[in-house]
């Protein structure tokens, strides 16, 4: 039996997916795929444009077999802490054979050589990163350039492309843990990651393209987009309107209702003005992610009451990416402090595989990880306190909020009502 293992969001799963699970299968000749998923928040610091039980239901469809998810504190840290927990997780079932990712270079031997500088940090790099971050670069483009100092410019050019840079995260995280997982990149095609332009239907847009389609009502490049596989997920929707507006008015209540940061302004200004009213000297600054500096701009802003996308703006410095800023935002929204990632990076990230979904025919494979897993498989939430200890269960119970949150908030936008975390079981197909 070979097992291919995917790290995804699936924000929404699109053809640039399928293709890439096709790839897989065909190049690896693997029985079966486990994607281990974000779950209602991703990396990018932003709620998941569907929850996470649709998106399950979407991997399933499409030809993963077996879909676990990544705990929340970390499916919406930095690349780094991204790409460690995913690895960990999928180490940890003991069924993994082979990792399989996207990058846009599709040369997984250029990709490995960045990567074993950045897991062994020499000297020379460490110095040269040290002074460009002292100098005010942002952390991005002080690594890219220390790599060029190291490396020469045809590998600096792999760290300015986000497939590329997480690739990289994959292939450190391997190389740390010293794993016996083989890496096996597939070239991205189709639009850029970031590109949000309109794509033809040859063209596979990339997903920033897909999301800012369904906001905008562009129903006709959302079904050229997305496989047959996913919108049957979709199909409680009228055809004239398959991705209605998530106003009170128009959304139907059986239907999924895409969720977009902004949909959080109201929530993040509540919580900034409770934490600052607890007479903490520093009440934003132990959450993850909020440098000092940001803490203090936040702080001189409270009353500034803005969007989410707007609080963005008020913190955006020279030295602090949108990403970056955003994620510190969303891990004070849902209470994620940087002592708590500190103390679960220490627990080797992860403390439980949670089984979203399943495929009937992967029966198998969950007999194989039930035999070699090292990690409690969590199917029943009610009975997780019965095999996690504490700290695995203060982890498990941060997911929770997470998704508690995002659910009030598709409730309150549209009336429809989701199972909660101990009442949703999990999706079998």
């Amino acid at each position: 039996m070979k097992t291919v293992g995917i790290i995804a969001e699936y924000n929404p799963f699109h053809h640039g997916h399928l293709y890439q699970i096709r790839q897989l299968k065909s190049r690896t000749g693997a029985d079966f795929v486990v994607a281990a998923m974000s779950g209602d928040f991703v990396q990018r610091g932003k709620p998941a444009i569907y929850d996470k039980y649709t998106r399950t239901r979407m991997a399933l469809n499409s030809g993963v077999d077996l879909v676990l998810e990544l705990p929340v504190c970390f499916a919406t840290g930095s690349a780094e802490d991204f790409a460690a927990c995913g690895v960990a997780l999928l180490e940890r079932l003991g069924v993994v054979d082979v990792l399989g990712f996207g990058s846009e270079s599709g040369d997984c031997q250029k990709l490995f050589q960045v990567a074993s500088v950045l897991a062994e940090e020499p000297n020379e790099y460490v110095l040269k990163l040290q002074n460009l971050l002292k100098q005010g670069v942002s952390f991005p483009a002080a690594r890219a350039a220390a790599i060029e100092h190291c490396c020469g410019d045809s590998l600096k050019s792999l760290l300015l492309t986000p497939n590329n840079i997480l690739a990289i995260e994959y292939l450190k995280a391997l190389i740390r843990r010293d794993s016996p997982i083989k890496p096996v990149t597939v070239r991205r095609i189709g639009q850029g990651y970031h590109d949000t332009a309109a794509a033809k239907q040859e063209i596979f847009a990339s997903a920033s393209a897909i999301r800012k389609a369904i906001r905008e009502n562009n129903y006709a490049m959302v079904r050229r987009q997305l496989p047959q596989e996913v919108l049957a997920v979709l199909q409680n929707m009228p055809d004239e309107c398959p991705f209605p507006e998530y106003t009170d008015e128009k959304t139907l209540s059986g239907s999924p209702m895409p969720v977009f940061s902004d949909d959080f302004s109201e929530l993040l200004n509540s919580r900034l003005l409770n934490l600052a009213h607890q007479e903490q000297e520093n009440p934003f600054g132990v959450y993850a992610d909020m440098a000092p500096e940001l803490a203090r701009r936040l702080q001189k802003n409270l009353l500034n009451f803005d969007s989410f996308s707007g609080r963005v703006m008020q913190l955006k410095t020279r030295s602090y990416t949108y990403t970056r800023i955003s994620r510190a935002l969303l891990h004070l929204l849902l209470g994620i402090t940087a002592e708590q990632t500190l103390f679960y990076r220490e627990q080797d990230y992860v403390c439980y595989a949670r089984i979203l979904g399943f495929r009937r025919q992967s029966r198998l494979l969950l007999s194989q990880i039930s035999r070699n897993s090292s990690l409690p498989l969590i199917t029943k939430t009610a009975d997780a306190h019965k095999k996690l200890d504490a700290g695995s269960l203060a982890m498990l119970q941060m997911d929770f909020y997470a998704s508690h949150l995002y659910q009030s908030l598709v409730f309150s936008r549209s009336g429809r009502k989701m199972n909660n975390e101990y009442t949703q079981s999990v999706i079998i197909l």
